[in-house]
C-alpha cells in the first residue's frame, strides 16, 4: 500500500497515501480499537463538526486572522463534508480518551487535506495549509467538540420528535376507532371499573404528548454553546472579535436561530448538565414506551388462554417447534430499545459526575450514548406505530361480555342499587360464578334495559372523554 509520512510530537508515522486523515487520526485509530463504531456512523455529527470548522474559517477570514485563499479552501472543503462527502474518512472510534481531541484532529486533517487539493497541492503538504495552524485557528477541542455535539444532538432530537409524532398520531387514530368499545379497566391486574378501549389508547397519546413537550424543553438547552472559549473557556489565542463572528456564522449555517454564546464560558466548558437533562428525558420516554409495550403484550396475550382483548398484527412465525404460534415481536423489540436507553442514562450520569475541574474528559461516551439513544428511540417509535399500533384490532364481543360478567360492574351500578346491595351482588357473583348483570336483574334491582342503558352511558361518556383527550393531545 502506498503511504506518505507525517509527523507529530511523538515522531514520524506512515499513513495511507490516499487517506484524507493524517498522523493524529492514525494514532487514535491505533490507540482506541474499542467498539468498532466510527465517527462516520453518525452523519449528523460529522456535518456538525464540518459546520463548526466552516464557521470558524469564515469568522477568521472576516476579521483578518486567516488568509482569504486558505479560508475559502477550508470553507469549500467543510461544505463538501456537510453535503455528505468524505464521511468514510472519519475513522476514529466514538469512544476515545482525550476528551474528544482525536475527533477534532480527525476533522482538522480531513478538511485540511481536501482544502490542499482545492488549492492544487498534494495531501500532507501542510506547509501550504496546516490542520492545526489554519483549520483549527482560534479553536480548541474544549469548545469545538461540545459545540458539534450540541448541533448534532439538535438534529437527532428533531428526528426523534418527528418519530414520536408518528406514534402519537397512531395512538390517536386507535383512540377514535375504539371510542365505543366497552371493556373493564384494571388496577393491580384486578377488575376495577368499566372504561373504553378508546380511553386506554387516548391515554397512550396523552402521555406521549407530554414527553414531546419535555423533549422540546431539553432541546432548547442545547442552543447555548461555548464556541470561541478555546481552552477551558479562557478565549486564549482567539481574536477579540472571533467569538461574536463565529457564533453568528454558525447560526446562519445551521439555521438554528436560537444559538447563543454562553455567558460564562468557563462554566459552559466544564458543565455537561444539559446532556444529563436530555438523557433524563430520553429515559422518561423509554420507560413510558416500554410500559405501553408491556400493556400491549398483556392485552394481546393468548390468544385463547390469556387476556385476548386485542390482536396485534402478525409479523413473523413465533416458534421453530410450536406451529401457529405468533409472538408480539414489535413490542418486544421496543422494550429492548428502552432497556438500552435506560442503561445509557446511567452511563451518562456516571460520566457527567466524573468530570474534574475545568473539563469533562468523558464527553465521548456521553455523545455516543446520547446519539445511540436518540437514533434507536426514533427508529423504535416508527416501527411501533407502523408495524404494530396501526394494525391492532379489538375483540369487541369478548370485551363487552367480560364487562357484563365482571365483578367490577357493580361499581357502575351502585349509585342506583345502593352500596349494600352492590356488595351483596358482588359476593354472590364471586361465589356462584354468575354475572353481575344477571344477578341484579334477577333480584329486580334493575331491569336488563336499565343495565344496558347504564353501560351505554358509560361508553358514551368515555367516548366524550377520549375525544377531549385526543384533541388536547395534539
Amino acid at each position: 500500500m502506498s503511504t506518505r509520512t507525517e509527523h507529530d510530537l511523538l515522531g514520524y508515522l506512515d499513513v495511507p497515501a490516499d487517506a484524507y486523515y493524517g498522523v493524529h487520526t492514525a494514532r487514535a485509530v491505533d490507540n482506541f480499537p474499542i467498539t468498532g463504531i466510527k465517527l462516520a456512523i453518525y452523519p449528523a455529527f460529522i456535518a456538525a463538526l464540518a459546520a463548526v470548522k466552516q464557521a470558524a474559517a469564515t469568522a477568521n477570514r472576516d476579521i483578518g486572522a486567516l488568509d482569504a485563499g486558505k479560508a475559502d479552501a477550508i470553507i469549500a472543503a467543510a461544505q463538501e463534508i456537510r453535503s455528505g462527502a468524505l464521511h468514510e474518512q472519519f475513522v476514529v472510534d466514538m469512544i476515545q480518551g482525550g476528551a474528544g481531541t482525536s475527533t477534532n484532529m480527525n476533522a482538522n486533517e480531513v478538511i485540511a487535506n481536501r482544502a490542499l487539493e482545492i488549492l492544487g497541492h498534494a495531501r500532507g503538504e501542510y506547509h501550504f495549509l496546516h490542520p492545526l495552524q489554519d483549520v483549527n485557528l482560534g479553536q480548541s477541542t474544549n469548545d469545538v467538540y461540545p459545540t458539534a455535539i450540541n448541533i448534532a444532538l439538535d438534529a437527532y432530537v428533531v428526528k426523534l420528535d418527528a418519530a414520536l409524532g408518528v406514534l402519537h398520531d397512531a395512538y390517536r387514530r386507535k383512540a377514535v376507532e375504539f371510542a365505543d368499545v366497552l371493556k373493564m379497566g384494571r388496577t393491580q391486574l384486578q377488575d376495577a371499573v368499566p372504561m373504553t378501549l378508546g380511553q386506554e389508547f387516548g391515554a397512550f397519546a396523552s402521555t406521549l404528548a407530554e414527553d414531546r413537550e419535555r423533549l422540546r424543553e431539553a432541546r432548547a438547552l442545547l442552543h447555548e454553546i461555548n464556541l470561541g472559549g478555546t481552552a477551558i473557556g479562557t478565549e486564549l489565542n482567539a481574536h477579540p472579535e472571533y467569538r461574536r463572528h463565529v457564533v453568528a456564522e454558525l447560526r446562519r449555517l445551521t439555521g438554528i436561530q436560537t444559538l447563543v454564546s454562553a455567558t460564562d464560558l468557563v462554566e459552559a466548558t466544564s458543565d455537561v448538565g444539559h446532556f444529563v437533562q436530555l438523557s433524563g428525558v430520553l429515559k422518561r420516554v423509554a420507560v413510558k414506551l416500554s410500559k405501553v409495550c408491556n400493556d400491549l403484550r398483556l392485552l394481546s396475550s393468548g390468544p385463547r388462554a390469556g387476556f385476548g382483548e386485542i390482536n396485534l398484527p402478525a409479523r413473523q412465525a413465533g416458534s421453530s417447534i410450536m406451529p401457529g404460534k405468533v409472538n408480539p415481536v414489535i413490542p418486544e423489540v421496543v422494550n429492548q430499545v428502552a432497556y438500552e436507553v435506560i442503561g445509557n442514562d446511567v452511563t451518562i450520569s456516571m460520566a457527567a459526575e466524573s468530570g474534574q475541574l475545568q473539563l469533562n474528559a468523558f464527553e465521548p461516551i456521553i455523545a455516543h450514548s446520547l446519539f445511540a439513544s436518540l437514533d434507536h428511540l426514533a427508529a423504535a417509535a416508527v416501527v411501533l406505530a407502523e408495524k404494530c399500533i396501526d394494525g391492532i384490532t379489538a375483540n369487541r364481543d369478548l370485551l363487552r361480555a367480560r364487562v357484563a360478567d365482571s365483578i367490577g360492574l357493580v361499581t357502575a351500578l351502585s349509585p342506583e342499587i345502593g352500596y349494600e346491595n352492590a356488595t351483596d351482588v358482588a359476593q354472590e357473583a364471586l361465589i356462584s360464578g354468575r354475572g353481575v348483570a344477571e344477578i341484579v336483574a334477577q333480584r329486580g334491582l334493575l331491569t336488563t334495559e336499565r343495565i344496558d342503558a347504564i353501560l351505554a352511558s358509560v361508553a358514551t361518556g368515555a367516548a366524550g372523554t377520549t375525544a377531549a383527550a385526543v384533541a388536547g393531545a395534539r
